[in-house]
């Protein structure tokens, strides 16, 4: 005999689809009952509602006295997209409290505030300031520089002209040729 054979498996699923109900004790159940939540909610409410208003609505007859029962009567088992109407309630509550954003860790999510993202750049020339012939290079002799002889400290020293590199844009290049000139130590 086989051991699967054997064994049985059960599931009580609808005793928890059976909905809380008040007004049934033992055997013993009210009137036209059990009432759900839902129904007692609206029997309590419409009728004080109909007591405070009933000056609004008294030459009608009895049609706001049937619709109250009908109301009750049609709030015994309704589903809100498969919920409880207690529940659906609470549920539509809470989304109300809650943050628009949603909740990360237990806080409210929020963005950042906006700033501008600004940005700069910079575009450099490799080659130096002065053209110079390529050609002119490659024929020239390779000579040193003739150097003066060193004059006086009374007068002006002469300097050879040198031209003037491009002035540096941003801040690391402008400490750069700080320091290229000797400015900071």
């Amino acid at each position: 005999m086989n051991a699967a054979a054997g064994r049985v498996g059960r599931f009580y699923t609808s005793a928890r689809r059976h909905p809380w109900v008040l007004g049934k004790v033992a055997d013993w159940k009210i009137p036209l009952g059990p009432y759900t939540p839902a129904q007692i909610t609206v029997a309590v409410g419409g009728g004080f509602l109909l007591v405070k208003t009933i000056s609004w609505w008294s030459w009608m007859g009895p049609v706001p006295i049937a619709a109250w029962l009908l109301a009750i009567w049609a709030v015994r088992r309704p589903k809100i997209r498969g919920r409880a109407p207690m529940q659906a309630a609470l549920g539509l509550v809470l989304l109300g409290w809650q943050p628009q954003g949603g909740r990360i860790g237990g806080r409210a999510a929020r963005d950042r505030a906006p700033h501008p993202l600004l940005g700069s750049f910079t575009i450099e020339n490799p080659t130096p300031t002065t053209p110079t012939a390529p050609a002119a290079r490659a024929k020239a002799p390779a000579t040193r520089p003739h150097r003066e002889p060193a004059q006086s400290q009374s007068g002006p020293r002469p300097t050879a002209h040198r031209p003037e590199p491009a002035r540096p844009v941003s801040g690391v290049q402008q400490l750069l040729a700080l320091t290229q000139r000797g400015g900071v130590q």
